[in-house]
């Protein structure tokens, strides 16, 4: 007797591209992929990758992949490998080429959708280790909502100058070039720091972005626990591509029987709080105020810089790592990964454990084997190094749509100074470069959001200089660009509405006084100008070409792109899966 409640199952979505007569050269391409009739039968999975000699951080991807492949085999699924592009932030830093570094999340997405819903795969296997790969290729698994996984590939291991050295990562180089511009350093240390600091393949070794958004695929529950702080170069991810892989092919399974979460399932309001909370606790990248918007935006759910804040406001720094604290993701790994973050904030009551994950569990349940804080890289119960976490928004006359800044590490949360007012990225950097500032200023550069860079620009160079001529902490800089993750410092980014919108940061000149108060009870950023000044003074602009480049990739985006408290995302609304019916 046939059980009615039995659900029938229903044929892999690629069947679409094969099945039927019509498909029969489809078959021959498939056949010439090298795949028989069995393989064709199976689901088909795409497994995306960044994998190449970009950087350091894509170096060993496609190895990685290679094992991800064989578990998806294994587990009686075809596998494709779909490499997608990536851009370095280490190599565009400090010149126009980071302009197309924000822009690569928006092409990895549609990369990916393109190859998903062209091809008809039935799930999606990612790997990422570099800042805007990582969120562009989880906005892609979102945007597709067929079964999908995220690993991040892993972070490079610390480099040491001598046997008893300190850890060195990326970021001590570009402070040393400061220090070298200030005469504190020699050409031959900066060299021999320069060679030391980045042994191994892998993103950099701080909680810098990539490691930050490593953490939060976690959080969503787009990833297995424990997965993003496992160094790149170990052997471990061999095993832990091959068990993701079969976990995935359960989750095809399952979504071909009418069960199983798909990724718009797991990426709910309570997971992105969760990922906002991580990123709080760990003192990690302003950049995930981006991301996480953008990753909202890809599950249709309206999640703002507004909704960041409130979790940023609520959350405890609990995790010691650098650029604000001492530690790096491979001592994160060494007490248990990242799972042991997320299992503190869930007992704490920061997390929202009944959120699901890519298994089909909830984070609760994944979370319950993790092991405790050490106390040390991690802080227990009742010993944060924050009550109000590593990050916060801050808002005013300057910046009514909100402007970031990493708190963790910070000596001072109050600053009033004078403008020092740059056009443009370059404009600033000769500037600091030939220590064109005073102590107390607030150094403005603007220009350079998404829309009038057009690209949205990281200030790492910068910020790393001024730390380097041992003026980081008597100056404060305020931009509509972006900041790296290693950023620290009174750096205040993504101030919106940016310049090229008509915000208040283009009316700023020299001189106008700007103050900045960080607290918990502040959190505000103001400049001491009357309401019908800073409107006469925008009026006054109106129209003016700031020169910003134009044609090609630059000019499309500076046409779509919406502002940054919104994620800065090209496109209108999440997009629904349109099952091919043919």
């Amino acid at each position: 007797m046939t059980d009615p409640t039995k659900k029938t199952a229903l044929p892999p979505r690629s069947a679409t591209i094969h099945t039927g007569t019509i498909r029969a050269t489809t078959r021959a391409f498939l056949r010439a992929l090298g795949q028989d009739d069995e393989d064709i039968a199976r689901p088909h999975v795409g497994v995306f990758h960044t994998g190449g000699e970009m950087s350091p951080c894509n170096l060993n991807l496609r190895e990685q992949a290679q094992h991800a492949k064989t578990g998806i085999y294994a587990a009686g699924g075809t596998p494709h490998e779909c490499p997608v592009v990536s851009v370095s932030d280490g190599l565009t830093m400090a010149h126009s080429g980071m302009r197309f570094s924000l822009i690569s999340r928006e092409l990895i997405a549609d990369s990916v959708e393109a190859s998903v819903r062209g091809h008809q795969w039935d799930g999606v296997f990612a790997i990422g280790a570099c800042d805007k790969n990582l969120p562009g290729l989880m906005m892609g698994i979102v945007r597709c909502n067929v079964p999908g996984v995220f690993v991040h590939g892993g972070a490079a291991l610390p480099g040491r100058i001598g046997p008893h050295g300190r850890d060195l990562n990326v970021v001590d180089t570009y402070e040393t070039i400061g220090k070298l511009l200030a005469g504190e350093a020699t050409a031959e240390e900066l060299e021999t720091m320069s060679r030391a600091c980045l042994p191994t393949a892998g993103s950099c070794a701080g909680q810098f972005t990539a490691n930050t958004m490593g953490m939060v695929s976690e959080a969503l529950g787009l990833a297995p626990i424990g997965s993003s702080m496992v160094p790149a170069v170990y052997s471990e991810r061999a095993p832990l591509m091959r068990r993701a892989a079969k976990q995935l092919m359960r989750a095809v399974s399952a979504s071909l029987e009418g069960g199983g979460p798909l990724p718009r399932d797991i990426v709910t309001r309570q997971a992105l709080e969760n990922a906002c909370a991580v990123v709080c606790a760990t003192g990690g990248s302003t950049n995930a105020a981006l991301h996480i918007p953008a990753i909202a935006h890809e599950a249709g759910i309206r999640f703002h810089l507004d909704d960041v804040a409130e979790v940023f406001a609520r959350t405890p720094l609990i995790a010691n790592l650098s650029p604000g604290g001492k530690y790096l993701a491979r001592d994160v790994y060494s007490i248990g990964g990242a799972g042991v973050v997320l299992r503190a904030l869930l007992d704490q009551g920061h997390l929202h454990g009944d959120a699901l994950t890519w298994t089909g569990r909830t984070l609760a349940e994944e979370l319950a084997g993790c092991a405790e804080p050490d106390g040390e890289v991690v802080r227990r119960a009742g010993e944060p190094i924050s009550p109000d976490g590593g990050l916060t928004v801050l808002k005013g006359n300057l910046c009514p749509d909100g402007a970031l800044l990493k708190t963790a590490g910070l000596k001072t949360l109050v600053h009033e100074g004078p403008a020092r007012v740059f056009e443009n990225e370059e404009e600033a950097q000769a500037a600091v470069q030939n220590r064109r500032y005073q102590a107390g200023d607030v150094i403005v550069i603007r220009n350079e959001g998404p829309k009038g860079s057009p690209g949205m620009r990281e200030m790492l160079g910068i910020t790393a200089l001024l730390y380097g001529q041992g003026m980081g902490d008597k100056v404060a800089l305020l931009t509509d660009g972006r900041f790296s993750g290693a950023t620290r410092g009174l750096c205040i980014g993504y101030a919106g509405p940016e310049a090229a919108a008509g915000g208040p940061i283009a009316a700023l000149r020299d001189g106008d006084r700007i103050a900045i108060d960080a607290r918990p009870g502040a959190r505000s950023i103001t400049v001491a100008l009357p309401a019908e000044e800073i409107v006469m003074r925008l009026n006054q602009k109106a129209g003016v070409n700031e020169g910003a480049p134009r044609g090609g990739l630059l000019e499309k985006y500076a046409l779509t792109v919406r502002p940054a408290h919104q994620g800065a995302v090209t496109h209108s609304g999440a997009v629904t899966w349109l099952r091919d019916a043919s």
